[in-house]
């Protein structure tokens, strides 16, 4: 019973997530290339793969997949141009 509560959570909280993202991004709070942005997008997408993956929506659960992946591509691409331009020359 727990188990399928804590599904069912991480299915809202991964809706959540991805509307809070859209709306940031829609109002000009946030920028695409924002670490915020892609952490609410990776957070969101692992959420909605527990989700759908224990619903049997596998189609869902691999765009969440690959959905998490360019976040996570993204993320290091940031951190990698921070890293980059900071590093003395």
């Amino acid at each position: 019973m727990m188990l399928a509560i804590f599904i069912e959570i991480a299915g809202w909280m991964a809706a959540g997530m991805f509307l809070l993202s859209y709306i940031l991004v829609s109002t000009g709070r946030l920028q695409g290339q924002s670490r915020a942005y892609q952490w609410l997008n990776v957070i969101g997408a692992i959420g909605f793969v527990i989700n759908s993956g224990w619903n049997g929506a596998y189609p869902s659960a691999a765009v969440n997949v690959i959905w998490a992946m360019i976040g996570l591509v993204t993320l290091w691409q940031l951190a990698r141009k921070k890293d980059s331009s900071t590093s003395v020359m």
